[in-house]
């Protein structure tokens, strides 16, 4: 069954000729970018651009790790800067951050994609995007953005075990999220917050913590980790509550749920 999926993700590709792929470096824009340019160096695919997004909501790490990914394949790669902290929308931090955000930054790929010359923008949307709230992938389908991995019923467990197969670095990756997904829907997105995030949750996977999110509710911290990894949190409370208070939290806490993705949409 896998392989059939993966056989359609190929042909997919190859009818489109020519594509920029927005990539995040993530797990699934990873194997999308993999698959496309095996692709070209069979002369399958005729022409492919794959373009990072640099804004504040998307950390240092995660795009230098596109950067290093990309040019390991040898396809040529763009980091576009993206002034998302000009949009209202964005900033207002509404229930459809998510579309408005989507919305403004696939447009501008389109245009690049129109200025080279290349027929599709592509995105690593897979099969299991269909739950959960996701307004982003409606801006996406407006705008006519073509997620082949969805399109080929591919789901992010059998992406996760083809990429093993092909030993891609990002095949156990753990799922990210955009920085903005840690503040509470109605609570303004500024530049400071964000860093302040990203940095929190930099000297948390410091500590071994893979999967790991910390959420923003103002003075106070929440923190998610895996469920099995909750004891390891607590045991490193002390030096985790110093470092975080450093930062410029007041108060830090453990969420004794876990992580779940979306958990800041259970207020809607």
């Amino acid at each position: 069954m896998l392989q059939g999926k993966l056989q359609l993700l190929e042909d997919i590709l190859r009818e489109m000729e020519s594509v920029l792929v927005a990539f995040s470096g993530g797990v699934d824009s990873t194997f999308l970018l993999y698959t496309a340019a095996r692709l070209l160096e069979e002369k399958k695919l005729r022409r492919l651009l794959a373009v990072t997004i640099k804004a504040p909501m998307c950390p240092d790490w995660e795009l230098k790790e596109a950067e290093e990914y990309a040019r390991s394949l040898g396809v040529e790669h763009i980091l576009l800067e993206f002034d998302i902290m000009e949009m209202p929308e964005f900033v207002a931090n509404p229930p459809r951050r998510c579309y408005y955000c989507k919305r403004a930054l696939f447009e501008e790929l389109l245009d690049l994609a129109a200025e080279r010359g290349l027929r599709y923008v592509i995105d690593g949307s897979n099969k299991d995007d269909e739950g959960d709230y996701r307004p982003g992938r409606e801006a996406l389908k407006e705008l006519g953005i073509r997620s082949p991995l969805w399109e080929a019923g591919l789901t992010k467990a059998e992406i996760r075990e083809a990429s093993r197969s092909l030993v891609l670095p990002t095949w156990d990756k753990p799922s990210y999220a955009c920085l903005a997904s840690r503040i509470p829907y109605g609570v303004e997105i500024t530049a400071d917050k964000l860093k302040l995030i990203d940095r929190a949750e930099e000297y948390l996977r410091e500590l071994g913590f893979r999967q790991v999110r910390v959420r923003y509710h103002h003075e106070l911290a929440r923190i998610e980790v895996e469920t099995g990894e909750l004891k390891r949190l607590v045991d490193h409370g002390p030096q985790i509550v110093e470092h975080l208070k450093k930062l410029g939290f007041l108060y830090v806490t453990a969420d004794l749920a876990g992580y779940r993705t979306g958990s800041l949409n259970a207020s809607l």
